[in-house]
């Protein structure tokens, strides 16, 4: 086998290989000799037809099938011998393929970049510290208790936290919309759950008032006919219910899984689940800058067949994400194209970190992982047996856990510097829309009321 390499630029290769007729020509006649040995022919009973006969049969898929197979043996072997780290497939190039003639061809392919890691001590980190304190436990109570509003019907005007049950029928130049009627609709005032028209025009309803209200369809609404368009929406005003909040006593703790110990008990459970999702917010945050510092301090040249396989994971991300079925309405390759060569980067040094220090699977910490994965399955112990049966799985997971591993190397010896912080600030929690979440905005041309991104509204009798 004869071996010409050749630098295209970049981690690009050339490897032109060809492979003497003889050894073809041999591997072809083995192969039409252990076919004659079992192969059906009319005239002929199993495996007594003629050699010839066979060839003249099989001749020639044979041959494709010969050297369908020598083309990727050569090329294993090829480089092997080159001392070649592909980092994808080759293109294959076929340059002679007669059949009393060499087998020649050409792989074009990219390479994998050497990598020489610069020490992990020059990266910077800050590392937050907050401890969960006693008013942050107060807080979170109070947030469970607006989770859980009660709602008592009142004989007045409607005003801000008041929910209000009504039925609902939008017009465009007099005329019903199809889809433009729902009944039982409830939504309470002040949450931003619908238009602003409506959210003005509910302000000050009685139960059992009618009311007419012009809105006007936001320009990129997805009905382009409804696009920028005034409407009417007739309004039947079925009830009207003062918001209060529930009291912190036994039934409010049982709601919440704490069957004993009342509330001292269920604020301790609160904290601990505090605790944890601080202690989960530090480690991603850290995480975070250490791959970040990682990226920064080791510029690579990734190949590009990586960097599209990147870019075609986050499309089919994107596409899950928003229940996107056509691919024409995904952003275009641009938008992936810097976080892909990233992610790939990473992937690369990640790996590199493993292989010069050595690092295997911890399979305590691999037990621990695939054990919190499976803890919100219905049924965990099924749902770990499923994992355990599945080899690519199982793959993934000890990919994720030698991460772990990586980042916690890095930790040791990045230089890292405290940064007092508080548990609010860290996760977000007590900002605008925190404690009763955010509602979608009514539509008055949908089939039913929700919002772009398939948040429904609370109807009378559903949950």
């Amino acid at each position: 086998m004869q071996v010409s390499l050749s630098d295209t630029g970049g981690l690009s290769r050339r490897l032109e290989v060809a492979v003497p007729a003889n050894e073809v020509s041999r591997e072809v006649q083995e192969r039409l000799k252990r076919l004659s040995r079992t192969a059906r022919l009319k005239g002929f009973r199993p495996g007594k037809a003629p050699l010839a006969v066979v060839t003249k049969q099989f001749g020639e898929q044979v041959r494709a099938e010969v050297m369908g197979d020598l083309m990727r043996s050569s090329f294993a072997q090829a480089v092997t011998q080159e001392g070649l780290k592909p980092a994808a497939g080759p293109r294959i190039e076929p340059l002679a393929m007669g059949p009393d003639a060499d087998l020649k061809y050409a792989a074009h392919f990219e390479v994998l970049p050497e990598i020489r890691l610069n020490p992990p001590e020059t990266i910077e980190i800050e590392r937050p510290t907050a401890v969960v304190t006693d008013a942050d436990v107060d807080a979170m109570v109070q947030n469970m208790r607006q989770q859980r509003p009660q709602f008592t019907p009142v004989d007045r005007p409607a005003r801000d936290t008041d929910r209000i049950t009504l039925d609902y029928q939008t017009r465009m130049g007099g005329r019903k919309i199809d889809g433009g009627e729902y009944k039982d609709v409830r939504i309470v005032l002040g949450a931003h759950q619908t238009m602003p028209e409506l959210e003005a025009g509910l302000q000050g309803v009685r139960a059992g008032e009618q009311r007419t209200i012009a809105v006007t369809f936001a320009p990129n609404h997805p009905d382009k006919k409804l696009a920028g368009q005034a409407a009417e929406v007739d309004l039947q005003i079925k009830a009207v219910e003062e918001q209060s909040l529930p009291e912190v006593d036994e039934a409010f703790c049982k709601a919440y899984g704490v069957e004993e110990g009342g509330l001292p008990e269920m604020r301790a459970e609160v904290r601990r689940s505090m605790e944890r999702e601080l202690a989960d917010v530090i480690r991603r945050r850290v995480r975070g800058q250490l791959l970040d510092g990682l990226f920064r301090a080791n510029p690579i040249e990734v190949p590009r067949a990586m960097v599209d396989e990147q870019v075609q994971q986050l499309q089919l991300d994107t596409a899950r994400r928003f229940g996107i079925q056509d691919v024409n309405q995904l952003p275009p390759r641009q938008t992936f194209e810097e976080p892909a060569r990233r992610r790939a980067a990473l992937g690369l040094l990640v790996s590199q970190i493993v292989q010069s220090q050595g690092l295997t699977v911890d399979r305590e910490r691999l037990r621990a992982r695939l054990t919190e994965i499976v803890e919100s399955h219905p049924n965990p112990e099924d749902a770990q047996r499923a994992y355990l049966q599945n080899p690519e799985a199982m793959r993934q997971v000890e990919a994720a856990t030698l991460e772990d591993q990586v980042i916690d190397w890095l930790s040791e010896r990045a230089r890292a510097t405290d940064k007092p912080t508080n548990f609010s600030e860290l996760t977000g929690f007590g900002r605008t829309g925190a404690a009763q979440g955010e509602a979608g905005h009514l539509d008055p041309a949908a089939g039913e009321p929700h919002d772009h991104a398939g948040h429904q509204h609370e109807q009378a009798g559903g949950t």
